[in-house]
């Protein structure tokens, strides 16, 4: 298996991205099996995580399924280009956060208002 699996990943990004001379892929093996690290152009990013992260979830199907072939367990980590801007997480955003609702009145006066 001696990087079949990297040349497999290089020749397969290259075909996806702009600037194919820019793609660079390091192998390194420890106890929990092959780790692919793939380093590509800023602008080529888009093209390698696809709509909702679709190719880069087929790109690590593949290489599962090449490992798979020779007993390994291949696994696939993309490295965010220096200068490239992402936006911060959901959770993070000023503009989503919600504020508490404010109670008015406590809990046991508003049971009270609904008695009959």
């Amino acid at each position: 298996m001696a990087e079949k699996d990297q040349d497999f990943l290089e020749t397969t990004v290259k075909y996806l991205v702009d600037t194919p001379d820019k793609v660079k892929t390091t192998r390194s093996v420890d106890e929990m099996g092959v780790l692919l690290t793939l380093d590509v152009d800023p602008s080529d990013m888009g093209q390698i995580i696809g709509r909702s992260g679709n190719t880069a979830r087929a790109l690590r199907t593949l290489l599962r399924v090449v490992g798979a072939k020779n007993n390994a367990r291949v696994n696939l980590k993309i490295n965010q280009p220096e200068g490239s801007e992402r936006p911060a997480p959901r959770e993070d955003r000023k503009e989503d956060r919600k504020e508490e609702p404010k109670v008015e009145a406590p809990a046991d006066e508003s049971v009270e208002d609904l008695k009959l």
